[in-house]
């Protein structure tokens, strides 16, 4: 019997780093080693130090190896799967100049609207790159960076992703791949390369950016001796391009070109996203028009204000987070750090319809039902972008994938349920960004088409399958007017 062999997917998220040890023919995960992050900043900045996401990178993968038991001989293989946009600039050393700016810093909220306006509006970014830039996206951070911190700018030799970053270290070589890279708004999903005309805009050259390889599961290089030794692993194991977070997630889900297309997916996290993998190049100015990791399309709506939002109205109220009741009157839009869908980064949380009669029960169900309307609204648009019609019964009866850590607890699960009006899939297979990062590093490792590998993987997935509740309208509506009515004077819209 040939030994075991394993690869290693990273999930290098906002608030950790996980590594997952899996078995390259089976999927089974052997063990999750974690190591925190520390993010920084008040008001709309956030930030981390990318040498943070560095050591939590060792920490994670030694304590993840030490779990399974195994022999380091046996890895093969490693892919980083990252969070999107953050800005990591570099000097000419490849060091870190300062710390990078993260995917919910809402600071380049001016720079981003300014350069919609440049190029003439939002359908002419949709029409180069798919997105239309907002606070979130790296190419806002940059024009940020130079008017707010220029001599940083200035000293800037390399601009990276963070899971680019981490993948170079592990490398030696700058590359990252067209799912993450269509993240920054410098990236053209309609050629599938760099934006000559946009990078000029911004001030940046080809140069500063990493190569971009043809999938997140292409073989970039081989683990360098340097970084061997800081993670315990051998030398020479190939390494993967690696790919963003939600690209990552969907490998995992066996979303792709070698799997399933046009099936939605609800991410519950820190963010809230929902997604799909398609053959169809969206077009849409309220969506992501971002590309997959395996040569398709990932058109994806964002929310900002998740679980980490909800966990802090459950603070204030003194209430466990399962302890929540349906809102009643109340409507509670938790946009505490500011929103991205819909575009309103000066925003800040609005609680309106209180009674007397009102319990801290309902307050807390009302920032569930707050989060989850938001993301959950951007579902249509989505399926206009996949070109389906949302009012088909075919189409309308096609289950919502529920995934994240929102989609282990049982009251998200049943907001979603009940305002969605859709059958539930809750995936078996846990870590699904780990997960998809890993079937990347198997691709690597010559394991062949990683969307095919995450599908092989979860044949043996023991997926929990909730059938439709009745659609509650009269909550989606009455959040739905409160929204529409509040955005401008009292969201900041």
């Amino acid at each position: 019997m040939p030994p075991r062999t394993v690869v290693i997917g990273v999930d290098s998220s906002t608030q950790s780093t996980k590594a997952a040890v899996t078995d390259t023919g089976t999927g089974e995960l052997l063990a999750v080693g974690r190591a925190p992050h520390v993010v920084t900043g008040e008001g709309g900045a956030r930030e981390t130090n990318p040498e943070v996401w560095w050591l939590a990178l060792c920490d994670a993968v030694a304590a993840g190896l030490k779990e399974s038991g195994l022999s380091p001989s046996s890895v093969v293989g490693i892919a980083v799967a990252g969070q999107q946009h953050g800005l990591v600039t570099l000097d000419r050393a490849g060091r870190p100049l300062r710390p990078a700016l993260l995917w919910n810093d809402t600071r380049s909220a001016p720079q981003a609207a300014a350069l919609v306006a440049e190029l003439g509006g939002p359908e002419a970014w949709t029409a180069r790159t798919g997105t239309v830039p907002v606070a979130s996206m790296t190419a806002t951070k940059w024009r940020w960076l130079r008017e707010n911190d220029p001599s940083n700018a200035e000293a800037t030799a390399s601009v990276r992703l963070p899971h680019d970053f981490l993948t170079e270290r592990l490398a030696g070589v700058a590359a990252t791949d067209p799912g993450d890279a269509s993240g920054t708004c410098w990236y053209s999903t309609a050629t599938g390369a760099y934006d000559p005309d946009l990078l000029e805009r911004l001030g940046l050259s080809v140069s500063m950016l990493p190569e971009v390889a043809a999938t997140g599961g292409t073989r970039i290089g081989s683990l360098t001796d340097s970084a061997a030794e800081a993670l315990g692993l051998p030398a020479g194991i190939a390494v993967a391009a690696g790919t963003g977070d939600n690209m990552s997630a969907a490998v995992g889900l066996g979303l792709g070109g070698a799997g399933l297309l046009d099936h939605p997916v609800l991410s519950l996290g820190t963010s809230g996203t929902v997604f799909a993998a398609s053959r169809t190049r969206p077009a849409s100015t309220a969506l992501s028009g971002f590309a997959g990791a395996d040569g398709t399309y990932l058109p994806l709506a964002c929310t900002l204000n998740c679980t980490l939002a909800v966990d802090k109205v459950a603070s204030l109220l003194g209430l466990h987070r399962d302890d929540a009741t349906p809102g009643g009157e109340a409507v509670l839009l938790p946009y505490l750090d500011g929103e991205r869908t819909p575009d309103l980064p000066t925003s800040s949380g609005l609680l309106t319809g209180l009674r007397h009669d009102t319990t801290p029960q309902q307050l807390l169900g009302a920032a569930y039902e707050g989060a989850a309307f938001t993301v959950l609204r951007a579902l249509d648009e989505l399926l206009l972008a996949c070109g389906l019609d949302p009012a088909d019964p075919e189409v309308a009866g096609r289950p919502l994938r529920l995934i994240g850590g929102g989609a282990q607890g049982r009251t998200w699960v049943e907001t979603v349920r009940r305002l969605s009006g859709r059958p539930l899939i809750v995936p078996g297979s846990g870590e699904l960004v780990a997960l998809g990062a890993a079937a990347l590093a198997a691709s690597a490792a010559g394991g062949g088409d990683p969307v095919a590998v995450a599908a092989r993987w979860n044949e043996k997935s023991e997926d929990a399958e909730l059938p439709a509740a009745e659609r509650d309208t009269e909550t989606w509506e009455r959040i739905g007017s409160v929204l529409d009515r509040a955005s401008e004077p009292l969201l900041g819209g």
